[in-house]
């Protein structure tokens, strides 16, 4: 496999991972334990049930969930949750992407930092925008995070990941 199929392919797995549903359903699984029978939507309210659709979707196809007695966390979700958290703390160290950032927003926008082709705190353009910038120290603290990453994928991504951007791509053409 080439270098850039490589990257290309953490980039997807980062943006798939990267999903806001998806990070607020598996830590709030990690943190409180499992959601009862038709519990979920009592337990994320804030979610739309079209939210909640797409997460529990998601974190089926990933093998993140079991239904057993309620939703509960596999061990690869339960693996997931410590690269949220892992990518959470670097967040959280420098400011990233803002000082008053929610665990949801760093973790999301780490992995989309991660998911990026440039990681070098260099400035990014995108649509002519100016994306978010971090310091070149910070870029290089990025190990921490990747490593958790390309772990989680190596022992549970592959396949699974191709069939989570299927999905994501018919929910973008409902």
């Amino acid at each position: 496999m080439t270098s850039t199929r490589r990257c290309d392919e953490f980039g997807r797995a980062c943006s798939a991972l990267a999903s806001p549903e998806l990070i607020r359903l598996v830590t709030e699984i990690d943190d409180n334990g499992t959601i009862p029978p038709r519990g979920l939507a009592r337990t994320l309210p804030d979610l739309s049930p079209h939210q909640l659709r797409h997460a529990t979707e998601q974190a089926h196809t990933l093998g993140l969930v079991r239904t057993r007695q309620g939703l509960s966390l596999t061990e690869s979700g339960i693996q997931l949750a410590e690269v949220y958290d892992e990518a959470a703390r670097w967040a959280r160290a420098h400011g990233y992407p803002g000082v008053t950032s929610t665990f949801v927003t760093r973790v999301r926008a780490t992995l989309q930092l991660l998911g990026s082709a440039d990681v070098s705190g260099r400035r990014q353009e995108r649509n002519g925008e100016i994306g978010l910038v971090v310091s070149l120290e910070a870029a290089e603290s990025l190990t921490g995070p990747k490593t958790a990453v390309e772990s989680w994928i190596a022992g549970h991504g592959g396949a699974d990941l191709s069939a989570t951007d299927a999905l994501d791509g018919a929910r973008q053409a409902a």
